[in-house]
């Protein structure tokens, strides 16, 4: 358990991606509040403001893309361990990279239960005693066992963004500045193309919940803005704690897979989440008390570890939502809440 670690300090390490760094946060502070642990946490730039106001972070150490790599990827390894190898290193990304990392680390060392070799039997063969033992934990509880013998309630490691009233009073006058109170949060974009449905369902639904005179704010990043020109298209306007700030303020989120997802459940936002390639047993099910996802029923899910993969039936999970599903999933969490 965490409390055996006789260091109070440590290093944890979770290189990507932005749902998965997201999804430490809560286990952090678990650790903090169970154990009195704090943390330096490496993870890449982009993902460091995931750790800002954080209150079991006490830094964040970053590693640039040109230090990820062969010889120099070891050279970095032996400096951190230099420099912090006297404190534990929680490995929370598991990979050869990190495993590098652990080699070279000259003080204790603990890793997480991935499970890869699971998930990889399970995706070539949909057994059911594959699926029951992949479903008994989300990715907070899998990260959890890293330190702790059984993993927690899944309600006690909800992934948590803290922000501060700064970001609150910007994310305020932000939607002051737009016309919009508690706006319905859209995001529509996903790293994979093929765990979203075409933009044309997302602006069919745009369009039914402004008809219904429900205000939308659409938010994200992406090269092709889904309104473009439309003041409430914030697409590429805003950065990871800005974007945070405003879902705060939003009444729910509505998304696929992906990563501001989890920064809705982070700070107390419902979600609605709709999941097609990706299925429950992979452990990224949003986790909030209010949250909803729906899975898109099909013989072929999951049909890749990510759903960076076209399937067999050409992603047509995607390709059958119709905006009225949207529609329903939105109003049933109205009757919810």
């Amino acid at each position: 358990m965490s409390a055996r670690l006789s260091n109070r300090e440590c290093v944890a390490v979770r290189l990507s991606a932005l749902g998965d760094a997201i999804l430490t946060t809560g286990v952090l502070e678990y650790w903090r509040q169970q154990a009195g642990l704090t943390f330096h946490v490496l993870t890449r730039p982009a993902l460091a403001p995931v750790f800002d106001r954080h209150p079991a972070v006490r830094r964040v150490l970053t590693v640039g893309e040109e230090d990820l790599r062969g010889l120099r990827w070891a050279r970095f390894c032996l400096g951190l361990a230099r420099t912090h190898g006297h404190m534990p290193l929680i490995d929370l990304h598991s990979n050869l990279r990190t495993m590098i990392l652990r080699t070279l680390w000259p003080g204790p060392t603990r890793t997480y239960a991935k499970r890869s070799l699971t998930r990889r039997l399970f995706l070539a063969t949909r057994r059911p005693s594959l699926a029951a033992r992949l479903g008994r934990e989300n990715v907070p509880q899998r990260y959890s066992l890293a330190l702790e013998e059984s993993a927690p309630d899944a309600a006690l490691l909800r992934p948590r963004i803290f922000l501060g009233e700064d970001e609150i009073a910007c994310a305020r006058e932000t939607l002051a500045r737009l016309g919009l109170s508690n706006p319905v949060a859209v995001h529509p974009y996903a790293t994979h193309p093929a765990k979203s449905p075409s933009p044309d369902v997302w602006r069919a639904v745009i369009q039914e919940l402004e008809r219904r005179g429900r205000e939308v704010l659409v938010i994200g990043r992406n090269p092709a803005p889904l309104l473009p020109g439309s003041p409430r298209d914030l697409t590429n306007a805003t950065d990871l704690r800005a974007t945070a700030a405003l879902i705060a303020r939003c009444r729910c989120l509505i998304t696929g897979d992906s990563g501001p997802m989890h920064l809705a459940t982070g700070v107390g936002t419902p979600v609605v989440a709709l999941f097609g390639p990706t299925t429950r047993e992979w452990g990224f099910y949003p986790s909030g008390p209010r949250d909803i996802a729906h899975q898109i029923a099909c013989p072929k899910a999951p049909c890749s570890l990510h759903g960076q993969d076209a399937c067999d039936l050409g992603n047509a999970c995607m390709k059958s939502v119709k905006p009225s599903l949207l529609i329903e999933l939105l109003d049933s969490l109205d009757s919810v809440n």
